[in-house]
């Protein structure tokens, strides 16, 4: 591959890949090494600025972690050697879920068995995103090329 570039994405194309995916990676640091776990997640839009929903067990890693916190949702296409990704930067909060029927309109479904749940926001101070364009191929006999 020549001529690969990245791009940088704009917030709105970075929120709309939160709209359209519902699993990502949380990254916390406990006792004082990273930890990078999938989760799955729903945006939150309000007037103001959006948040990242999740819910975990009570106890669990997530729910223990401090305050700051990264999120990341990425797609890769191996074949055309493309893909984009987006980057959370924020603080963890612990929400009533009941309040504000936030539970009603911002629920992530947990793909695991319900036990009590802890509810999570991230509170994003930055958003960023890139998309890496594949550059052209070197071999012409590619696939793609016929």
């Amino acid at each position: 591959m020549t001529d690969a570039w990245l791009e940088e994405l704009s917030l709105e194309e970075c929120l709309g890949y939160l709209r359209e995916n519902v699993v990502g990676r949380i990254a916390v640091v406990i006792n004082d090494f990273p930890v990078v776990l999938p989760v799955n997640y729903r945006l939150v839009e309000t007037s103001r600025v959006p948040w990242i929903a999740l819910r975990t067990r009570p106890g669990s890693v997530i729910a223990r972690a401090p305050m700051h916190a990264g999120f990341e949702i990425d797609g890769v296409d191996r074949a055309q050697r493309r893909g984009w990704s987006v980057l959370a930067r924020g603080t963890l909060h612990h929400v009533d879920p009941d309040a504000d029927n936030f539970r009603a309109q911002f629920d992530p479904e947990p793909w695991t068995p319900s036990d009590p749940d802890s509810w999570l926001v991230i509170q994003p101070f930055a958003i960023t995103g890139r998309r890496l364009h594949s550059g052209s191929e070197e071999w012409s006999f590619h696939l793609d090329r016929h």
